[in-house]
């Protein structure tokens, strides 16, 4: 990013004069006053928080000018203020002005599970060809997303833009800010089923991400999925599916999945293997979402084998880390919903290993009224002759407890806590972890299993 105050002035129609500021250069974006970079335009966001208190802070760490919401008494100060009626409103527009200057390809990503590392795919793939600026972490809200767009380099040819949601509406706000080239939905779950009742409800409010797409822009769904396919019928754009079945436009052939690694060949080219540096069988549909969006620009098979053979991963994702007894930890805290559990309980029972398979899951949040069913629906997924115990954290969690006893399940190798109960689960684990096992550790981030993940590996933390 690279505007003058004058012009960020006009784009969002500023109230008040910063004529004698007029020249000055912002480079960047920001709302957090204690991580940014200097030549930034700070966004008082007001939240919990007021942002701004933070404001004298920011120009202090090298913030250039600020926004100030004009229903706050405007402070005696030689700063550059500018006055808008609501700075995250201007924060969005401003995004959208920047957007349309530089003009790039747009590629936005959502689903239930797997957006994140699909966002990863695509960018990395993208970057072989083009120059590409993806969403940093998971800023992929009303906040991020224009953080996203307005950190672009004025030189970006093509930006992928991770979208989140949890309510209706939002990826239409969404999707309409950033008017995609391409819409990329990874595949319907039961993630926030408690704001939307039903996976109906979800893949409607998943389509919204097809709100804002260009009259000649193209729709790529995960066509296993016939909540989408029944919708995706519908949309004039174009539309492209993957997945699993021979049906779609493009799936995977010769899956190959071990522990670090997947490898799997498609039916657009072949005789080329694609080789994933992750485990996880489930990857492979997050891997041809991205394949799809780089051949329909163009991008070279070879160069795209290339790319996912190389791609980082934003951090905090499904990643094996060694213990500190030696023990493979395959480690996924940063959230959980039902699907990802079962996916990622599937990886865990195929590592072979001469100890045991241990699985470490917490509570599964904002599942509203079907929180019990689908809690207990994860007994599905686990069976003793393949995960050995199992350590259950969390009130909710109780619910696969009663169910795994039903099934047969032996009591004795399921133990309970409760959410607050981390340190007595971090010395149990600590007491029966040998160099010899594999385990699990899955859940919400509420329920913050990263604090025993980091007791079990603090030699090995990344």
């Amino acid at each position: 990013m690279k505007m003058s105050l004058a012009e960020i002035a006009k784009a969002i129609r500023v109230q008040n004069d910063i004529a004698k500021w007029q020249d000055l250069e912002v480079t960047n974006v920001a709302f957090d006053s204690r991580a940014l970079e200097a030549g930034a335009l700070f966004i008082p966001l007001m939240g919990e928080q007021d942002g701004h208190k933070y404001v004298a802070n920011a120009f202090e760490n090298g913030a250039v000018a600020s926004l100030w919401a004009s229903d706050h008494d405007l402070p005696s100060t030689d700063q550059p203020l500018l006055v808008v009626d609501d700075p995250l409103q201007a924060l969005q527009e401003l995004s959208q002005y920047y957007l349309h200057k530089i003009n790039p390809f747009v590629v936005a990503v959502t689903g239930s599970n797997g957006k994140t590392t699909t966002k990863d795919m695509t960018a990395s793939i993208l970057a072989t060809q083009m120059n590409v600026t993806k969403t940093h972490a998971n800023f992929n809200n009303e906040i991020g997303v224009p953080i996203t767009l307005l950190n672009m380099n004025p030189n970006t040819e093509a930006v992928v833009v991770e979208m989140g949601m949890d309510r209706p509406g939002q990826l239409d706000f969404l999707s309409k800010l950033t008017t995609p080239d391409i819409a990329v939905i990874t595949m319907i779950g039961e993630a926030h089923i408690e704001f939307f009742g039903t996976r109906d409800k979800i893949a409607d409010a998943k389509m919204e991400i097809t709100h804002g797409l260009k009259e000649d822009g193209t729709l790529v769904y995960n066509g296993d999925e016939p909540l989408l396919k029944e919708r995706a019928a519908k949309l004039k754009q174009y539309t492209k599916t993957f997945g699993r079945e021979l049906g779609n436009d493009l799936y995977a052939t010769s899956v190959t999945a071990a522990p670090n690694h997947v490898t799997f060949q498609v039916n657009e080219w072949p005789g080329l293997s694609f080789d994933l540096p992750m485990g996880g069988e489930y990857n492979v549909n997050n891997a041809l979402a991205a394949i799809m969006v780089g051949r329909l620009l163009h991008v070279k098979p070879e160069n795209m084998q290339q790319a996912l053979a190389g791609v980082e991963l934003t951090a905090n994702r499904a990643e094996w880390i060694q213990g500190d007894a030696g023990e493979a930890i395959l480690s996924d805290v940063y959230n959980s919903n039902p699907t990802a559990v079962k996916q990622v309980i599937k990886t865990l029972a195929a590592v072979k290993t001469n100890g045991r398979h241990l699985a470490v899951l917490g509570d599964m949040l904002e599942l509203g009224d079907a929180s019990a069913k689908l809690h207990a629906g994860l007994a599905e997924a686990i069976s003793h002759d393949q995960i050995d115990a199992v350590y259950l954290v969390g009130q909710e969690m109780n619910n696969l407890k009663d169910q795994l006893i039903k099934d047969g399940y032996p009591k004795e190798a399921i133990h309970s806590y409760a959410a607050d109960q981390l340190e007595e689960l971090t010395s149990d684990l600590k007491s029966v972890l040998t160099a010899d096992d594999a385990i699990l550790m899955k859940a919400s981030h509420g329920i913050h299993l990263e604090k025993v993940l980091a007791e079990l590996a603090s030699a090995n933390e990344n």
